[in-house]
């Protein structure tokens, strides 16, 4: 009796070990899983938001961010009511512990009540390993509209940033940073939308970096320009501003990013298409600060008008190219697709025609040393029935065809 009694404690002790050994890697944290999925092949396309889940009627303007050695981060504006760009509109987040192939529960970051809460540009600071995140917020109902027409005061376009010490599991509450980075005559503002930088070259290293656009209070026409912190965005101040205010390009919904050589290369959206095409792009030699080429068209991306992205691919390899993501039809927000340039933003070639679909907003984010991911609006029949994540094949980031 008392050895089988013995052996009867020793089964249960087995057992009792066998199981917390199962919940300790069930509950583990993302070391456990990233270890995993650097070891496995790359995802399949994932769908991180749905129209009409969640309690909201449409997700739309993402961004995304991949933390070193944690989770890859996918944000969206989640527009409760309808798919109109004012109105109840929540920041929302999505985290995938496996490299995009499953996700999350969908976690709230900022809402602000029955106003818009929007424009995500996640950036990691690499002093701290925080995650800062840069927003915009619209007051009192305001719609755009309103504000650059004079209509409703120009300071109910407000611009907030929040930081998350743990990988985006927790975020501290929006802090208003509008006083430092928003000038009394300018009415509309807004950042990115899309993932901001932290630029890693000669003195500006470790300096972050949003690109914005506002509208003049004098003539109502949009420009582009950008916002820095030097103290990991802590404190913030205005970089460079273009000169379209006044000139024939409507610039806004910039993105922008820090090239091999430690030059900043901007792209922008010319909302007006006043010139050819509907892009057009500059470059910063001194972190952001100021315009050493000014803007142009670039026709070479060809496109309607629409959001864009863009990317410096980061893997070591000599010919590391620059990437820009965004629909290709030259009128309709249709068929996206990823070019490179291998001679930092100066020409343009298709190297990855993603769908044919319609396809909106998007963001390029590096998920490992050699691979990047696209995270996109699209829909079998409109622009933003789903946000997609996918990752690049392989043969869209080298150059050499």
């Amino acid at each position: 009796m008392r050895l089988r009694a013995t052996a009867s404690r020793r089964l249960a002790l087995l057992l009792t070990l066998a199981a917390g050994m199962a919940m300790a890697q069930a509950s583990a944290p993302a070391a456990y899983d990233r270890a995993t999925h650097e070891e496995a092949a790359p995802c399949p396309a994932s769908v991180p938001y749905r129209s009409g889940d969640s309690g909201y009627n449409t997700f739309r303007i993402p961004a995304a961010l991949q933390v070193p050695g944690g989770a890859l981060l996918a944000f969206a504006e989640g527009r409760r009511n309808s798919s109109a760009d004012d109105g109840d509109i929540d920041l929302v987040l999505r985290r995938s512990l496996d490299g995009g192939c499953t996700w999350q529960p969908l976690q709230l970051v900022a809402d602000a009540g029955k106003d818009t809460v929007g424009n995500p540009v996640p950036m990691v600071d690499p002093r701290s390993g925080d995650i800062v995140l840069v927003t915009c917020r619209t007051i009192g109902g305001a719609t755009k509209r309103q504000v650059t027409s004079g209509k409703v005061a120009a300071s109910v376009r407000r611009v907030y940033v929040q930081r998350s010490a743990d990988g985006g599991s927790t975020w501290s509450p929006q802090r208003d940073i509008t006083g430092s980075v928003k000038p009394s005559d300018w009415r509309w503002y807004a950042v990115g939308p899309g993932h901001g930088a932290a630029l890693r070259h000669a003195r500006h290293r470790g300096r972050l970096l949003v690109p914005a656009n506002h509208s003049s209070g004098a003539t109502g026409r949009s420009g582009a320009h950008s916002l820095y912190s030097d103290d990991g965005g802590h404190t913030w101040h205005v970089g460079y501003v273009s000169g379209s205010v006044s000139g024939p390009l409507a610039l806004n919904e910039s993105t922008l990013a820090e090239l091999p050589g430690g030059t900043v290369y901007i792209n922008a959206r010319d909302h007006d298409r006043t010139a050819e095409g509907s892009r057009a792009d500059a470059y910063s030699a001194d972190g952001g600060l100021t315009l050493s080429v000014p803007f142009r068209p670039q026709p070479g991306l060809t496109g309607p008008t629409v959001q864009g992205s863009v990317l410096q691919v980061s893997g070591g390899a000599t010919r590391d190219p620059l990437l820009y993501s965004g629909p290709s039809d030259p009128d309709k927000r249709l068929r996206m697709q990823v070019r490179a340039s291998g001679d930092g933003g100066r020409s343009w070639v298709p190297v990855w025609s993603v769908s044919q679909d319609p396809a909106g907003y998007s963001d390029l984010v590096q998920t490992g040393p050699a691979t990047v991911g696209l995270l996109y609006e699209t829909g079998a029949r409109a622009t933003h029935e789903i946000i997609r994540f996918t990752p690049l094949p392989p043969d869209a980031l080298t150059l050499e065809r």
